[in-house]
């Protein structure tokens, strides 16, 4: 990696070059780049530029910053300073409000405490059920089709996972709505993604093709949520406390309750948030594994010498470490959550350049995965590498870090162990003939182009 410094004294309409990076004609001679596949187009800088890149962008100054020391202060030893008030989390509120994922600081440090409770011991405990219950149906689904069948495992996956986030979330059996709502969010995101590659869009009332779609996509998840209120007021008292009742319920220490919007915002929000990003990774698992047999051999072995056959329970978890280091390996190489941007308060310095206030910091885990400093042959599937005691976990950043760590990460984790095993232990998957590796697209996650297509064969 090389450094190519601007010209001395270059600055951008005012705004004084503080790091190396591409200058304008460069930048809108990528143009093509940045509009088709931005995460290309940060990697090429960050090869040709070094750990802290500069664009020349005036308002706000926009920074890249994959220096390891840097990542770390922005997430976690100065993270204070920086908040989420930048485009790529303005964009997603369109479809998630200001749920916990999007909050910016004032608003996330009065939520974060109303909503944990939902992912404490216990409630992971219960998710044990869930992903038993969605597997089975999924496994009922294959078993009852030819053997050697192909099946898009990334479809499979977003529907298994959102029929668990229903049921472990919100108590309610989304199996019935999996496929208009998984379209739905995709068709959300994918509005998303379109408005966040480009300076100016039109506001969010104006009748754009975009627009319209956006609007369908919201009533539909706002439908499922008032699907969920109704469930609700018919169920009795007695019932097990799920999230939706926590959030109902909970107030803060001066007695303030969230409105019935903010309650509606975190649903939708983890609809959004958490079931894509697990099924993400669960469908780049699959590939990953259908690529290297070895690896689905050994995670087969373990299935098959911790569950025999039977379904997983909570206390597998533990037992089941080469299932969690091919997740973990998963979430390093195809991170659902590839892009990272806060907006910084004060001036601060990263990876020894400064920055001013109020500029856009650029974070990709996607990147600091890949970086050589912090990874042995940083491109390789190699699951062992999370069992040898030689990863550098406050590199590992699928979830974040810091005050901002994803509220979510266990109930990932444990679902993400618990559908692999499970899996496995019914099956084996390979690519179709003349398959292989789909390419990756940074959408709001990193998603398989055209799908993860797989023969699934009983075991």
């Amino acid at each position: 990696m090389h450094t190519t410094p601007f010209a001395k004294g270059q600055s951008f309409v005012g705004t004084p070059a503080t790091a190396p990076g591409p200058d304008g004609r460069q930048m809108l001679r990528d143009m093509a780049v940045i509009r088709r596949n931005p995460l290309q187009y940060l990697e090429q800088s960050w090869h040709r530029y070094g750990d802290v890149v500069q664009y020349p962008i005036p308002r706000p100054p926009s920074y890249l910053v994959n220096d390891p020391d840097g990542v770390r202060r922005v997430l976690v030893a100065n993270g204070r300073n920086y908040g989420k008030s930048t485009i790529q989390y303005r964009s997603l509120s369109l479809v998630t409000g200001e749920g916990l994922l999007v909050a910016d600081t004032d608003a996330w440090r009065r939520q974060r405490p109303l909503v944990q409770p939902a992912f404490h011991h216990e409630t992971l405990e219960h998710i044990v059920g869930h992903v038993g219950v969605a597997v089975n149906r999924m496994l009922d689904t294959w078993d009852s089709r030819p053997d050697a069948q192909v099946v898009d495992m990334d479809s499979a996956m977003m529907h298994g996972a959102l029929e668990v986030v229903g049921h472990a979330l919100f108590g309610t059996d989304l199996s019935a709505d999996a496929e208009r709502l998984a379209s739905a969010t995709l068709s959300a995101l994918d509005v998303v993604v379109a408005r966040a590659r480009v300076p100016i869009t039109p506001p969010a009332w104006v009748p754009t093709p975009g627009n319209r779609k956006l609007t369908r996509s919201v009533r539909e998840l706002d439908g499922a949520v008032v699907r969920m209120m109704r469930e609700r007021s018919r169920r009795p008292d007695s019932a097990p406390q799920d999230m939706l009742d926590l959030l109902m319920a909970s107030q803060d220490d001066h007695g303030s309750r969230l409105t019935p919007t903010e309650v509606r915002d975190q649903v939708v929000t983890f609809i959004v948030a958490g079931h894509e990003t697990v099924a993400s990774a669960l469908t780049w698992a699959w590939g990953l594994l259908a690529a290297h047999p070895q690896a689905q051999e050994r995670l087969q072995r373990e299935a098959d010498a911790v569950l025999g056959g039977r379904a997983p329970t909570f206390a597998d978890i533990g037992r089941l470490p080469y299932a969690r280091a091919v997740f973990d390996e998963a979430l390093r190489l195809y991170p659902p959550a590839w892009l990272i941007t806060r907006k910084s308060r004060e001036p601060d310095e990263l990876g020894g350049r400064q920055v001013p206030k109020g500029s856009l910091i650029i974070l990709s885990p996607w990147l600091m995965h890949r970086h050589p400093d912090l990874w042995d042959r940083p491109e390789d599937f190699r699951p062992e590498r999370f069992l040898t005691g030689e990863v550098d976990r406050t590199a590992f950043l699928p979830f974040g870090a810091g005050l901002r760590l994803c509220i979510g990460r266990e109930f990932a984790n444990v679902e993400g162990v618990l559908m692999l095993a499970a899996i496995a232990s019914r099956y084996a998957v390979n690519f179709p003939a003349r398959g292989g590796m789909p390419k990756a697209e940074p959408l709001v996650t990193v998603r398989p182009v055209g799908g993860m297509p797989l023969r699934l064969t009983r075991r």
